[in-house]
């Protein structure tokens, strides 16, 4: 926050005497209300009225947009000629020559003409241009000699609501480049904070609410949209952009128009929703643009159609294992969701134990709908994005690399990854230049990658400060929006190298993926090569052990017929085969094993209520037991039981000799 101020420097002498201050009171002068004065009152109305003596003056800073200027020749093969004259037409060109030739300003042109062309000729003829003046230099002196990359912001969206809330998306309009749909979720209500939302202006929705913006406005959003509940995530359909769809934390999905402000036209019960958060979403290809599919953290990945959203229209659980029946006990949770309009067919899975599976949209059962599952990632895989000028190539971001993969290779679709220190939380490719892509970490660094120039370092980087939570290119490619944790919103104006391509560097980006999955079938080839040489050698091997035993056992077994009441001839045909000995000496010591282990364990049975509350009381009557035994001349329970039965005795013995008597 800038702040007006002004210093003003003056020699000590020129101050004068120096002022002395009392603590004393002095009347110095008297005025007494009187009353003619306010009979002549008159109260007047409000007025506005300036006084501040000086001028106001204020500064501020302001970012402009670049002016870009092209510079275009002409080549005059018989001159600029006007569009209304033809120049194959002799009579016209000599009738337009005598016009221009009567015309007063006709002579100060041609020597104005004559005197540039004059100092044009004489440069030419001081220095040779037709000469190679820089032959004697090496030829690699000017390769390290480049021009760095730069960009600039020429907006920042902030939040509605202070303090702000945690940016999950963000998401350019499909068909309309100067608008983006910023996301956000109130986090401060899921942990159960008790903090006070603020806003400006109460028109835009409650604190659930997100919205729609103009590039060149951050200061109201064009649209909102609002939700009961707190919003996960959020998607416009990229073919038809009145549709919205939207998940929650608890589940649930909803549907917006995204030409009008308000609540949700339409929410699933919750019997229908998933049972954890809704933490991904995409829009598929169908002929009415109405169905999507929603991911979460259960492990489901559900089929909706906006027309209905009673109950989803299929559900499939993401195991690794695939069997037609499955167990949600075993599938992993889905972190992010991916479709490509050009390949139908196909979607792409990502889970927050680092596997991918590779989905077919035509299956009828889960074993038909999940054809691929690859363990890519350390931790949960946070972005999936294709190359938009090669689609069947796409970067997955997770843990601390990026992996860019192609659909070609059967096991192995990973060719070529870069990593960080940091822990990277997103990634986008380029929709203007083929080789370059997008990578934002988790200390709020924004890392661009271009492929063409250099695999093991970014081309450029820019700090934020704060977690990066989405990077989007506009589908132009020039700008580049990005999101942080702190509610903001950058809009980004890149460099001019960045955000174009030719049709050269689309060809070396072709021969590169095309060398990559040449060398990944290759080494798929030679693993499947090893894999079938240790094969045939293993069943060689168990050939030969099969047909040794096969003599042994011939060669052991003797020639004798049983007597079945004599044991001792069948004891001694067991201890002369030695492999039996060995067979029933490893079973004696599997035996001995199990009994030690069992011996070993300490088994904790379960008690009932009542076995519970019967040793409570016997430990109840110990404790009182040994609080009788402590008190001077107190005896314990079993004296007294004593005591009492030779009592019981003495009486007895008097009443049998009083009978006698």
């Amino acid at each position: 926050m800038y702040q007006n101020q002004v210093v003003l420097t003056r020699e000590r002498r020129r101050f004068g005497r120096q002022c002395v201050f009392e603590d004393r009171n002095e009347l110095m002068v008297s005025v007494h209300p009187s009353s003619r004065l306010r009979l002549k009152y008159i109260m007047g109305n409000p007025q506005t009225r300036s006084i501040q003596l000086s001028s106001v003056m204020a500064f501020s800073e302001m970012e402009t947009e670049n002016a870009t200027f092209d510079e275009r020749g002409m080549f005059h093969y018989e001159g600029g000629w006007p569009k209304e004259v033809n120049i194959n037409d002799e009579e016209q060109t000599q009738r337009h020559r005598k016009k221009v030739e009567r015309d007063d300003a006709w002579g100060d042109e041609v020597k104005e003409l004559i005197r540039t062309t004059m100092n044009t000729a004489r440069q030419n003829n001081a220095i040779n241009i037709y000469n190679h003046f820089f032959d004697d230099l090496p030829h690699d002196m000017g390769r390290t000699i480049c021009m760095p990359f730069k960009s600039r912001t020429i907006n920042i969206f902030h939040d509605m609501w202070q303090p702000q809330r945690h940016m999950s998306v963000i998401n350019w309009m499909p068909n309309n480049n100067r608008q983006i749909m910023t996301q956000y979720s109130n986090l401060f209500l899921l942990k159960g904070e008790k903090r006070r939302m603020v806003t400006n202006d109460d028109t835009n929705g409650s604190t659930n609410a997100f919205y729609v913006w103009d590039v060149k406005n951050p200061i109201k959003p064009l649209y909102y949209y609002d939700n009961t509940e707190v919003v996960s995530c959020a998607k416009i359909c990229p073919k038809e952009e009145n549709n919205m769809a939207a998940g929650t934390f608890t589940g649930k999905v909803c549907i917006w128009e995204t030409f009008e402000s308000g609540m949700s036209i339409s929410t699933c019960p919750m019997e229908a929703a998933h049972r954890e958060q809704t933490s991904s979403l995409t829009w598929v290809y169908s002929k009415s643009n109405t169905e999507f599919y929603s991911a979460s953290l259960d492990g489901s990945v559900k089929f909706w159609d906006i027309r209905d959203l009673k109950m989803p229209a299929n559900e499939i659980l993401l195991e690794p294992y695939t069997r037609n029946r499955q167990n949600r006990q075993n599938a992993h949770g889905c972190t992010v969701l991916e479709f490509e309009y050009t390949i139908p067919v196909r979607f792409i899975a990502g889970t927050d134990m680092g596997d991918v599976f590779v989905g077919n949209r035509k299956g009828l059962n889960p074993v038909e709908m999940l054809v691929g599952n690859f363990h890519i990632c350390a931790g949960p895989i946070r972005t999936i994005h294709r190359n938009p000028f090669f689609v069947k190539n796409f970067v997955i971001v997770g843990d601390w690399r990026a992996r860019i993969w192609c659909e070609e290779v059967k096991n192995r679709p990973s060719t070529m990854y870069v990593y960080k220190r940091s822990q990277l939380m997103c990634g986008a490719w380029s929709t203007g230049r083929a080789s370059l892509f997008v990578t934002g970490d988790i200390d709020g660094v924004v890392d661009f990658w271009d492929l063409l120039l250099n695999q093991r370092k970014p081309i450029y980087s820019i700090n934020f400060h704060s977690t990066i939570t989405g990077v989007v290119f506009q589908p132009g490619g020039q700008f580049l929006a990005i999101s942080l944790a702190s509610g903001d919103t950058h809009i980004m104006n890149l460099d001019d190298a960045m955000k174009k391509t030719t049709s050269k560097e689309k060809a070396l980006m072709a021969a590169m993926f095309e060398r990559e999955i040449t060398r990944s079938k290759l080494l798929e080839a030679r693993v499947d090569e090893i894999k079938l040489r240790r094969r045939t050698l293993l069943m060689e091997e168990e050939e030969r052990q099969s047909k040794v035993a096969a003599i042994e056992e011939v060669a052991v077994v003797p020639d004798l017929e049983l007597d079945p009441d004599n044991p001792d001839q069948f004891i001694k045909m067991i201890e002369s085969d030695e492999q039996f000995r060995l067979a029933l000496a490893t079973f004696h010591e599997t035996l001995e094993s199990v009994d030690r282990k069992r011996a070993a364990e300490r088994k904790v049975m379960e008690r009932t209520d009542f076995e519970q509350y019967y040793l409570d009381n016997l430990a109840e009557q110990a404790k009182l037991e040994e609080a009788r035994k402590k008190r001077p001349g107190s005896i314990t329970s079993k004296e007294a039981r004593e005591l009492r039965a030779a009592k019981a005795k003495a009486k007895a013995a008097k009443a049998a000799a009083k009978g006698k008597k």
